[in-house]
């Protein structure tokens, strides 16, 4: 049996659960502050953090959502991503428009990735 590793457990999440060689993060958000750009800057830079948590890196992910409130933001959004994501190293990726969990989050992404 293989173990399950948890990262920055609370009651309710955790923030890493590593588990036969895959990383999977919860959903991210920052901010409220900022605009779509803004957001997704400062979300990726926590899952860079919590991937190196995990022994692993964003050269290695597997899959990725990306959940907009709003997808007038999909640009905006998509030029930080394009930037941040290794060339030839891009993930499986979803994107789509949610209500997130207060009005002034713009942006959440859930990745998962390979250790």
């Amino acid at each position: 049996m293989t173990d399950i590793i948890r990262h920055e457990t609370t009651a309710r999440m955790s923030q890493v659960v590593v588990h036969n060689g895959i990383a999977y993060l919860a959903g991210q958000i920052e901010g409220p502050a900022g605009d779509a750009g803004a957001q997704t800057r400062e979300t990726l830079a926590e899952i860079d953090r919590l991937l190196a948590l995990a022994g692993t890196d964003k050269t290695r992910l597997l899959t990725a959502q990306i959940w907009l409130a709003d997808m007038s933001d999909f640009a905006a959004m998509n030029e930080v991503w394009d930037a941040w994501v290794p060339e030839g190293h891009a993930p499986a990726r979803y994107t789509g428009e949610s209500k997130l969990a207060s009005p002034d989050y713009l942006v959440e992404i859930i990745v998962t990735a390979a250790v």
